[in-house]
């Protein structure tokens, strides 16, 4: 093969009658965006998103048009980059104007058609920690002395505030608390989201604090670096929310974020409330019946899985359907109940559904 390339490389070059600029394209490497196969749930399209990015106005080491190009290449839907607003130490080479990214990165997020939020990251010590907030008209204006006014001002600006890592070891290295700041920026209407995954971290605890207070679980890179460099693809898909919008549009993605309607997405493990997981289960996995008995009475079906997320399943039928794959199994025509062990309904509960073998 790589005889055949030289050869033809040689043979092309060999026919051209320019010797001051010849063209070869096929050094380049194609840019082609990976079009993530997440079913839509009824009524919604499934959005898949990462609120949590930076670049180089803060502690990032990339353009922010590096990241609406990696957005793109990734299959994601939506993303917000959320400088440090206290924090910039890059600042003796680029502006350290908040907006700024979010302003050099827009005109090209509409070319390619990705969804940027405007956003800043409220960036302090412990309580309250770290907390994003998206939908924001100035990032400046929310870079203020006191935690709570910073937050306040989040809240003018009718921003989507969610609260980053909640069991970040740096702080809180041996537990991870919901205190009373936290409470007091829940009960002011200012807390609206929870990251129940950061980076390469997960907090089953955070994912109850959502259900039980009606927030909305969060799964988000909070990358630095070069995305690629950062995650190995090859087991898993990136980290991400997936968010079940009306449709494909800003004002469509806040309010499915208002009313939490979402899904986190790390390391193939989905968590999030259980009428959302059961859907998405019950879009991904179609059940196909053979006609062909087996022994005692069981029936040969096929369980299809259409999406890019394996599904592990224990009770009634134990089996691992892979992404985009097919799985045979013989059972007895029924409804059987199993457990959806990579779907978390709680830090320690797994979603329980029903397989209809007919």
């Amino acid at each position: 093969m790589c005889a055949l390339l030289c050869t033809a490389t040689a043979s092309a070059m060999a026919q051209s009658n320019s010797i001051n600029n010849i063209q070869l394209p096929e050094v380049l490497r194609n840019r082609d965006r990976k079009e993530i196969a997440i079913p839509n749930i009824p009524g919604y399209q499934t959005l898949k998103c990462d609120f949590h990015i930076h670049t180089i106005f803060s502690d990032g080491s990339v353009w922010p048009t590096v990241r609406v190009e990696e957005a793109w290449t990734e299959g994601l839907d939506a993303i917000s980059i959320t400088e440090h607003l206290e924090y910039s130490p890059k600042e003796k080479y680029v502006s350290t104007d908040k907006n700024a990214s979010y302003e050099i990165a827009k005109p090209v997020a509409d070319q390619c058609g990705i969804l940027l939020i405007h956003g800043g990251e409220i960036t302090r010590s412990m309580p309250p920690g770290h907390l994003n907030a998206l939908f924001i008209d100035d990032a400046n204006k929310m870079n203020q002395p006191d935690p709570m006014n910073a937050i306040r001002e989040a809240k003018a600006q009718d921003a989507f505030i969610l609260w980053n890592h909640p069991g970040w070891k740096a702080q809180q290295p041996d537990t991870c608390l919901w205190m009373p700041m936290h409470e007091e920026i829940f009960e002011g209407g200012m807390m609206h989201g929870i990251e129940v995954f950061n980076e390469k971290e997960w907090y089953p605890i955070a994912l109850d604090w959502c259900l039980d207070k009606g927030l909305a679980p969060i799964s988000n890179s909070d990358i630095h670096g070069v995305a690629e460099y950062f995650y190995d693809y090859s087991h898993a898909l990136r980290p991400m929310t997936l968010v079940f919008a009306a449709n494909r549009s800003e004002s469509a993605l806040k309010e499915a974020l208002m009313n939490a309607r979402t899904v986190a997405l790390f390391n193939n493990q989905l968590a999030g409330k259980s009428t959302y997981l059961s859907q998405l289960f019950d879009a991904s996995i179609e059940v196909v019946a053979t006609g062909i008995a087996g022994k005692e009475g069981a029936m040969r079906y096929l369980l299809v899985n259409h999406s890019d997320i394996p599904y592990v399943l224990s009770g009634g039928v134990n089996v691992r359907v892979p992404a985009k794959a097919t799985v045979a199994i013989f059972h007895k025509p029924g409804s059987v109940e199993v457990d959806v062990l990579n779907m978390w309904v709680g830090s320690q509960k797994n979603l329980k559904t029903t397989l209809q073998l007919k």
